[in-house]
């Protein structure tokens, strides 16, 4: 009683604040799992899509890849239609028959000769 007698007889002295409580001792860490479980399930997560962007990737890249064959198949096919319909726009040449025939032994006929057959419907 004399120390609650000593502060109502001193009240511009600051009180001293209450002494701390005991701590609980800390709970045992049981939602330290759960996290652990999330933590494992969204590296899992990000791994999965990163293994699908690759194998995407992957696929585009073969397809790239095929396109780019086919595109030089094309132009290669393109160039041997060119010079096939070149030969053969030479060879169908009236200039190119003619020496043929003559080479074969063919004359041209004459206009003299030339007679037309006219059929009736």
């Amino acid at each position: 009683m004399a120390a609650v007698a000593e502060r109502a007889a001193h009240p511009s002295r600051p009180q001293s604040a209450p002494p701390p409580r005991p701590r609980r001792a800390p709970a045992r860490r049981r939602a330290a799992r759960p996290r652990v479980a999330n933590g494992v399930v969204w590296i899992v997560v990000v791994a999965v899509l990163l293994a699908g962007v690759v194998a995407m990737n992957v696929a585009v890249l073969q397809l790239n890849l095929r396109l780019d064959d086919l595109g030089r198949t094309r132009a290669k096919l393109r160039a041997d239609n060119a010079q096939l319909s070149s030969r053969l726009s030479s060879a169908a040449a009236a200039a190119q028959i003619e020496s043929l025939a003559r080479s074969l032994g063919l004359v041209p006929a004459s206009s003299a000769e030339t007679t037309y057959l006219y059929l009736e419907h």
